[in-house]
């Protein structure tokens, strides 16, 4: 099948990826737009791993003020340069998930930040829903894991659905900037503050 430059034009808008690397993956996929849209995710992910090592000390602090005034969000999200950091796709993302952050209340950035003592009541309280419906002790476990992953992926920022676009999560929206501008970026803290809430 013929590439034609409309179909690489297509792609490159779906994808925000170079034209050359657009054209490649149409030529892999035999012109199929999904596969091609599927690989070139699949080498941005890889980018991404390999990106993992590099440092990031360059950024920015964002403040994010909603409903009113009665809920704040600060957050810090760095990257490895300056340039990256000053970006438009940088600095909507940081705002993004800022307000992300004001709408959904997550109580850590990843499933290590969540206190112990709240996973800890968590488990207890998924066991003694599961003790109830009468399963033997193997599946119990089985069910309480469930949930709690059901648990995180509701209250650990990059494993929720990203409010914008549900259909992926904050970590996938994170793994395209990353594939897109080409460097390590990480939401390293933020704090969120409700009116009159501990």
């Amino acid at each position: 099948m013929e590439i034609t430059a409309a179909m690489v034009k297509d792609l490159r808008e779906k994808t925000n990826v170079g034209m050359m690397d657009c054209k490649k993956a149409l030529q892999e996929t035999g012109g199929d737009m999904e596969k091609a849209i599927d690989l070139l995710r699949q080498r941005g992910l890889a980018k991404a791993m390999k990106r993992a090592e590099k440092e990031a000390s360059e950024g920015m602090v964002h403040s994010y003020i909603h409903s009113g005034g009665r809920i704040g969000v600060l957050i810090e999200v760095n990257c490895e340069t300056d340039f990256a950091a000053k970006s438009e796709d940088f600095i909507e993302f940081v705002k993004n998930i800022a307000m992300h952050i004001a709408a959904t209340g997550p109580l850590g950035i990843s499933p290590e930040d969540v206190p112990a003592e709240v996973v800890e009541r968590e488990r207890a309280i998924y066991m003694a829903q599961a003790k109830e419906s009468g399963k033997p002790d193997n599946i119990l476990e089985k069910m309480v894991d469930g949930k709690m992953r059901k648990f995180y992926e509701d209250s650990v920022l990059l494993q929720q659905k990203y409010v914008k676009d549900p259909d992926k999560t904050v970590q996938d929206y994170l793994n395209e900037l990353v594939a897109k501008i080409g460097e390590k970026i990480i939401v390293r803290r933020f704090a969120r503050f409700q009116l009159g809430a501990e």
